[in-house]
Formats: structure tokens, C-alpha cells, sequence
């Protein structure tokens, strides 16, 4: 029996964002609206949810702020729907986490199959991932990194600050920080992290690494604009630059 995903769609235009909620429940998704960064915020208080189709241009808190909180805290796929025509701009959206994007106006079965797209990528992720700690943990080889002070568990996935705060990371994320971890003080060239962090079934847009870096950056330096540990070495890749980098039980 398959189950309905749920899906949130905001946008402050109820010509479009009605119209497009009963477009989708034809589909046979669970369709949630909202006008604004305001009521988004109060739905996801309430439920989560699979995805959330969000405009760019809302009145308050505009959807790349939105996009940026949903990628840091929550973690639900994104796809931003966005006027915007600039190839930099829409890089920008990708890189503050949204998955996807769409340019208005659009045919809403495009973006059906986007919806889709984006959830089968996600459940063979964790269907990957399942697969991949399975036998890390029968074999408990996992272990947990620790580096100038932050601790990075394997097995749990989770990332501690100095502070013993959490950094909560997509999966995306973490496949990247293992593969520095596992390369310390190493340049890895753009290939060789898609090499190392991809899995079967994943679809790579330009320049991605260079996404999953800069928010991956975000998290782990004070200062993202002049970073002290994930360095860039230009026209050769990145570094992490750590010491006394330790893996232990």
C-alpha cells in the first residue's frame, strides 16, 4: 500500500498556489498551503512534511531566507519556484539549499515530475544509507572523529561544535565532511569528492561540490567568508585543514 507524501506549497499569489494544490492532490499528494514565511513557519511547528514548493518572491521573510532555516534545521527538500532568469541567482538559491528550482511561469506537470524526481532521489538516499550502516554497525567499526575541538560520530551522524552544541547536517553533508575527514590536509579536486561522496542514482548539477561546500562552510567556520579549516585551493579544489585530527571509539 503506498503512501501519500505530503507536500507544502507557499506562495502569496492564491491564483497560483490554490490552483496548483488541487492540481497536485490529483497526483495523490497530501497538499498543505500557505501565503507567506509566517504561516510556513506555524505549519511546520505542527507536521512535517516530504517537500515544500516555495516561492522566492513572498512579502516578509522572502524564500531564500525561508529556504536557507528549512535546509539548516529541518532538512525537508526544497524546490524554490522563482522569476528570477539570472543563472547566478538561481546558483545562489541551490547553494542556501534548495534542491531544485522552477522558473514561473511554468506547466505544473513539469513540476510534478520534479516532486517526484527530487523524493526518489531522497528515498534511495536513505535506502543507501540504511544499506551502509547496517554493516558498519554489526562490525562496529564506525568510530567518531574529533578535530579542533568538534566531535563527528559515523554512527549516530551527529556533529558537536566545540561548545557540545549540535550542527544538524544533510545527508549530502555528511558524506562530504567523512571524505575530508578521511583525507585531512589533502586537495581534493571537484571529481574526486563527487567520486567519494556519490552513490548510485544521484543526479550532480554544475558546480554542486562547490554547493555542498559552501554550506558545509556555513557550519563549520566562524567566519564563511574567510574560512580557517575548509579551504578552497583555487583551480585545484579543497582542504580541510585540521590538526591533531583523532578517530576513536
Amino acid at each position: 500500500m503506498n503512501v501519500r507524501r505530503s507536500i507544502l506549497i507557499v506562495d502569496d499569489h492564491q491564483s497560483i498556489r490554490d490552483p496548483l494544490a488541487t492540481f497536485m492532490r490529483r497526483y495523490d499528494f497530501d497538499v498543505d498551503t500557505a501565503c507567506d514565511g509566517l504561516a510556513m513557519r506555524q505549519l511546520l511547528k505542527d507536521r512535517s512534511y516530504d517537500l515544500i514548493i516555495l516561492d522566492v518572491m513572498l512579502p516578509g521573510e522572502d524564500g531564500l531566507s525561508l529556504c536557507g532555516f528549512v535546509a539548516e534545521h529541518i532538512g525537508t527538500p526544497v524546490i524554490l519556484l522563482t522569476a528570477m532568469t539570472d543563472q547566478a541567482d538561481r546558483v545562489a538559491g541551490l547553494e542556501i539549499g534548495a534542491d531544485d528550482y522552477v522558473l514561473k511561469p511554468f506547466d505544473p506537470r513539469e513540476l510534478v515530475a520534479r516532486v517526484r524526481s527530487v523524493l526518489r532521489r531522497g528515498a534511495r538516499r536513505r535506502a543507501d544509507d540504511a544499506a551502509q550502516a547496517a554493516p558498519a554497525a554489526e562490525a562496529s567499526a564506525e568510530k567518531c572523529y574529533r578535530f579542533e575541538g568538534w566531535s563527528f560520530d559515523l554512527t549516530t551522524r551527529e556533529l558537536q561544535d566545540p561548545n557540545l552544541s549540535p550542527v544538524p547536517l544533510t545527508t549530502a553533508e555528511f558524506h562530504l565532511l567523512r571524505a575530508l575527514l578521511e583525507n585531512p590536509n589533502r586537495v581534493l579536486s571537484r571529481q574526486q569528492l563527487m567520486d567519494l561522496t556519490q552513490r548510485e542514482g544521484d543526479a550532480f548539477f554544475d558546480r554542486s561540490i562547490d554547493t555542498q561546500i559552501s554550506r558545509l562552510r556555513k557550519k563549520l567556520e566562524s567566519d564563511p567568508r574567510q574560512p580557517r579549516m575548509l579551504k578552497t585551493v583555487r583551480g585545484d579544489g579543497y582542504l580541510l585543514a585540521a590538526r591533531n585530527i583523532s578517530l576513536a571509539p
